[in-house]
């Protein structure tokens, strides 16, 4: 996970305001200034679908304020991609509701989700419900079920071949598919605040959500945003231990590590990042993928396809894909941790 650096972040937060509605709960921060006293900052926090959100922008104007029009934002892109949401539009489509009809959010994520399917052989694969759902990390309450028949039986519904957009109305194979985005929705939730604030004028902002960011322009200090990358320990606490800083110009980046999500069971770790060509979790010694890219939806995708193929094979990916740039946390054989940054982004990673 990523944290913001920055002593700015660290002001009092007022008391929050739970809105019933939507469960966002808001906290609006001190105005904040640069060291010149040139240039306003207005940063405030919140949290939503059991995670949290850090914004931080310059308004072109004095006084303009976005935290309502931000909050209202995320409530409705909830309700089209939100699994944990039982009226949203994507639960709907899951429980093979008749006649739902897709909005530009749904078709922005999916269209995506295909094209890092094709271009990872498979690896991204948002088709991937049913099993992560019966290993307990989706979005049902399921305790974990490990057991090889039923997990063959699910695969059958496995693969983005299974299902299509076709007009505004996704077509599946079998009402047994069904989707789980949470590996790309989240990243793409960060484009979409990022791009609001684009249309209100806004140069220099930062938008984290969930620890994925985009960062435009410069700090309040005048100075590229620097983002922590944690310590991939079993149930860290974010922030407490940081592994890397990445000084973020212009950029989206997100990060996935399997030290948080995962469960222990007759001595043996399962982790919640599922290989879909088998239905288990996978078992290397790639502990956190970093990726740095032009937007947070394609950050978030190969951050999750990373972790699913290991060291090895996302070397490979990274070798195909320029546009990407990396830091990988790994452990050697014995078993210490260690650091792997791509070319592109070397300059920008300190510690």
């Amino acid at each position: 996970m990523a944290v913001i650096i920055t002593h700015i972040l660290a002001a009092n937060w007022l008391r929050c305001c739970k809105l019933a509605a939507n469960m966002i709960v808001l906290w609006l921060a001190a105005i904040l200034f640069s060291c010149d006293g040139k240039a306003e900052y207005v940063s405030h926090q919140g949290s939503a679908e059991g995670t949290t959100y850090k914004i931080t922008y310059s308004p072109p104007a004095a006084g303009e304020r976005y935290e309502e029009d931000i909050v209202q934002l995320l409530q409705r892109f909830s309700e089209s991609l939100s699994t944990y949401i039982p009226t949203s539009l994507i639960s709907r489509i899951n429980r093979n509701v008749p006649d739902v009809e897709i909005d530009d959010y749904f078709r922005t994520v999916f269209v995506k989700s295909a094209e890092v399917n094709r271009a990872s052989s498979g690896a991204f694969d948002i088709t991937i419900a049913p099993i992560v759902n019966l290993w307990g990390f989706g979005f049902t309450s399921n305790t974990p079920d490990i057991d090889p028949a039923k997990i063959d039986s699910l695969l059958q519904f496995v693969g983005m071949d299974k299902v299509r957009i076709v007009g505004n109305r996704v077509e599946k194979d079998s009402p047994g598919v069904m989707l789980d985005v949470n590996a790309i929705a989240k990243g793409y939730s960060v484009d979409v605040v990022a791009n609001f604030l684009k249309s209100k004028r806004c140069k220099n902002y930062l938008v984290e959500i969930g620890g994925e960011i985009v960062a435009r322009g410069v700090n309040a200090s005048g100075k590229p945003w620097r983002v922590g990358i944690d310590r991939p320990a079993d149930r860290a606490i974010p922030g407490q231990n940081l592994q890397a800083i990445v000084a973020l110009d212009n950029k989206a980046l997100a990060t996935s590590g399997n030290y948080r999500r995962f469960f222990e069971k007759d001595g043996v770790k399962y982790a919640h990042s599922i290989d879909v060509k088998t239905g288990y979790p996978v078992n290397h010694n790639l502990l956190s993928v970093t990726i740095v890219a032009d937007d947070c939806i394609t950050a978030d995708a190969w951050a999750t396809v990373c972790m699913v193929s290991g060291l090895d094979k996302t070397r490979t990916l990274l070798a195909n894909h320029p546009e990407l740039e990396a830091l990988l946390i790994y452990s050697d054989t014995q078993g210490n941790y260690q650091i792997e940054v791509t070319k592109g982004l070397k300059s920008a990673v300190s510690k």
